[in-house]
């Protein structure tokens, strides 16, 4: 294992490399990343849609979203919450802003491809009828609750969400085994799950899922529309795990690479 200061030593070679992708390669990776998230996301719903009590609920989804970020690191992908710490190579000048720029906006339209494609087939495959239809009004419930959550709260969630993604990737990259990597992702990702806080590429898959479900299963749920997944979610929730990201991309930065110039005597 890595110390902290290693890794930092090592994210600014990481980041880079990441940043200076190829356009097509960055997107076709993002599609997978968002592909492995949302499919952990429906198999946490599934594995949890019939528990009537709320924590057991919130445990069991906890005990396997982890899962997606494990495929994300261990089978290589481009993931735009972790991806955050880009700020890193950045501050350290090893990357332009524009190349921190086009990363962001390339890996974020493809995890949104991604995911849009399995909350798709989920429901258009009736995968989301599961026990009686039960799996797919809990689909429509999260997805409603989360378009309504204030632009503060769905901010600052994200805030706390993304702090706990970048923290998990840092240990991935400290660990050189992938059990190692494993176990070090694993509970920074279940605790972000058991606090309810909000990631913009989960809910790539969760909000269209119930909009799909909605459709599909003649579901109503007041409010749940393509307009309050972009305006009310996707949008703070993005911001907000932008800048619990690069809090600990700066935090770091600071507390490892950053040179102090020298005081003239």
């Amino acid at each position: 294992m890595q110390t902290p200061a290693q890794i930092a030593n090592t994210y600014v070679t990481v980041g880079t490399n990441k940043a200076k992708l190829s356009t097509a390669k960055m997107f076709v990776l993002a599609i997978f990343a968002g592909i492995f998230i949302a499919i952990a996301g429906a198999s946490a719903t599934i594995a949890s849609a019939t528990v009537a009590d709320p924590s057991t609920s919130r445990l069991l989804n906890a005990l396997i979203f982890p899962g997606g970020l494990v495929m994300v690191v261990l089978a290589g992908s481009e993931l735009f919450t972790g991806n955050s710490l880009l700020i890193i190579p950045l501050l350290e000048k090893r990357i332009h802003i524009v190349e921190l720029l086009r990363s962001w906006a390339v890996v974020y339209l493809g995890n949104l491809a991604g995911s849009l494609l399995v909350a798709a087939a989920f429901v258009y495959s009736h995968a989301a009828g599961l026990y009686n239809g039960q799996l797919a009004q809990t689909l429509v419930n999260t997805a409603a609750a989360k378009t309504s959550l204030s632009f503060s709260d769905a901010f600052l969630r994200g805030i706390l969400c993304n702090i706990l993604v970048c923290i998990a990737v840092w240990i991935t990259i400290g660990a050189s085994k992938a059990s190692g990597k494993v176990i070090g992702l694993y509970l920074p990702i279940a605790i972000f799950v058991l606090g309810g806080y909000e990631h913009c590429v989960a809910n790539m898959f969760y909000i269209p899922a119930g909009i799909f479900s909605s459709m599909e299963y003649r579901l109503s749920a007041d409010g749940l529309h393509w307009g309050s997944f972009f305006l009310q979610n996707l949008l703070p929730v993005t911001l907000g795990n932008m800048a619990g990201g690069m809090l600990v991309g700066l935090g770091y930065w600071f507390a490892y690479l950053h040179q102090t110039p020298p005081k003239n005597k």
